[in-house]
């Protein structure tokens, strides 16, 4: 984590207000019902979302900078940790949707309490380290807004019902298909890699170091649903040569047939999105989304192409806002790379949707830079004790915070994960 000493304090109690009524407003939507739905491994219900972003601020920053402090209750340091070992123990990861107490009600109190304690804190202790908590605080609240979202997509799929979380709104659905793909060059050489300057970033961003890069292009677009459909119809997911070792045994295992809310019917597909089911004829040009890495590495190997590097993605990257369909778009799905927004964040190079829309699989395992130092105690949790197993995406997704990415961001799942807005960018040389 990084911030500039001098960063107003203003600034990170505005951010800090504005990112604990987003996570309420996410929830605006939801039953108490609805709220304690855990419907895969990966998830965790909404209500545990809800406290454990608020167990953040209070293990980190209340408990250590707050004279006086007192716990909302003791139970909670335990109960609402997710898997900082060196800190407390906690409940097995698939029970939390067996926590039927404490209740919503009792959450939100929570939420309150610590909302307090940290206006509190900023009053009396804004000192450096201080404001650097709560901003590492914020930015984790924020990567929780992104899990809820997904979670909820999840939850509401598995549901028989197939209820909607939003209704019509913002949306890209229509007919219109995609223009053909083109490629962006690069020649590569001695480039530099991780954060710079003195903004915010999380350890596993650092320390900024070379890289040598052969040349290599991009393609100026993501895989749309339509190209994917293709790679399904060739008998995609029929094909072992296509597929990793690792792949082909969890597309046996699963009975993978398709992207993970693609459902088909009478012959037809279609796609489960927050904004409910919808044919898949009137998504043809959007992103093709919720697929694992192993399924991205599939296709590219059907079209001939492979997936890029991280760092063959941050050098493309590198100095481009961070704009296009994100969270604050309020569309919440992946959209055309010919809508508005994708147009508007293109790189001068013509690459769209770099930012948004979905996060694109990298042929990177998450490992760390040379020279990394993860942060003091049990913050060190946060990132470093994850770099086994695990690939790298970049960009952000229609459900990340704009203010949350950045070209440096890395996130990381497992080669299996489906249930992200995860898409796929091809690359070649």
């Amino acid at each position: 984590m990084s911030t500039a000493a001098s960063r107003p304090q203003l600034a990170i109690s505005e951010r800090f207000h504005a990112a604990r009524c987003r996570t309420q407003a996410l929830c605006a939507p939801l039953t108490p019902e609805d709220m304690m739905v855990q419907s895969c491994p990966e998830a965790s219900p909404a209500k545990w979302h809800l406290a454990h972003t608020a167990w953040f601020f209070e293990s980190f920053i209340l408990s250590e900078f707050l004279p006086g402090y007192r716990a909302f209750n003791h139970e909670y340091s335990w109960l609402f940790n997710s898997y900082y070992r060196s800190f407390a123990e906690f409940p097995e990861k698939k029970l939390r949707s067996s926590f039927s107490r404490p209740g919503r009600d009792e959450v939100v109190r929570y939420r309150e309490h610590v909302d307090e304690g940290v206006a509190r804190v900023l009053e009396v202790n804004p000192d450096t380290e201080v404001l650097r908590r709560v901003e590492l605080g914020v930015n984790h609240e924020e990567q929780h807004q992104e899990l809820l979202l997904t979670d909820i997509l999840n939850a509401f799929f598995t549901n028989p019902l197939r209820p909607a979380y939003l209704s019509a709104g913002p949306c890209c659905a229509d007919e219109r298909r995609a223009s053909a793909p083109g490629h962006v060059e690069f020649s590569g050489g001695l480039v530099e890699a991780g954060m710079s300057g003195s903004g915010f970033c999380y350890d596993n961003e650092l320390p900024r170091h070379r890289v040598w890069l052969e040349p290599y292009a991009l393609s100026d677009r993501l895989v749309t649903n339509e190209e994917f459909a293709e790679f399904i119809a060739d008998g995609g997911y029929e094909r072992p040569e296509l597929w990793l070792s690792a792949g082909w045994d969890a597309v046996s295992q699963n009975r993978w047939k398709a992207p993970l809310y693609w459902s088909k019917r009478s012959g037809e597909w279609s796609l489960f999105t927050l904004r409910g089911e919808m044919p898949l004829n009137l998504m043809t040009a959007a992103p093709v989304s919720h697929v694992s890495y192993y399924e991205a590495d599939a296709y590219a190997r059907w079209a001939g192409r492979r997936l890029p590097t991280e760092f063959e993605w941050e050098a493309a990257a590198e100095g481009q806002q961070a704009c296009g369909n994100l969270m604050d778009s309020g569309m919440l799905m992946p959209a055309p790379a010919e809508s508005c927004g994708a147009q508007e964040s293109a790189t001068d190079e013509g690459i769209r949707q770099l930012f948004g829309d979905c996060w694109e699989w990298t042929a990177s395992a998450y490992l760390g830079y040379p020279g990394f130092e993860p942060l003091a105690g049990s913050l060190g949790e946060y990132n470093g004790k994850f770099m086994s197993g695990q690939m790298v995406l970049r960009g952000g997704s229609c459900a990340t915070p704009q203010a949350h990415i950045r070209s440096s961001y890395r996130n990381f799942f497992g080669p299996e994960t489906r249930w992200q807005f995860s898409g796929i960018r091809l690359a070649r040389k």
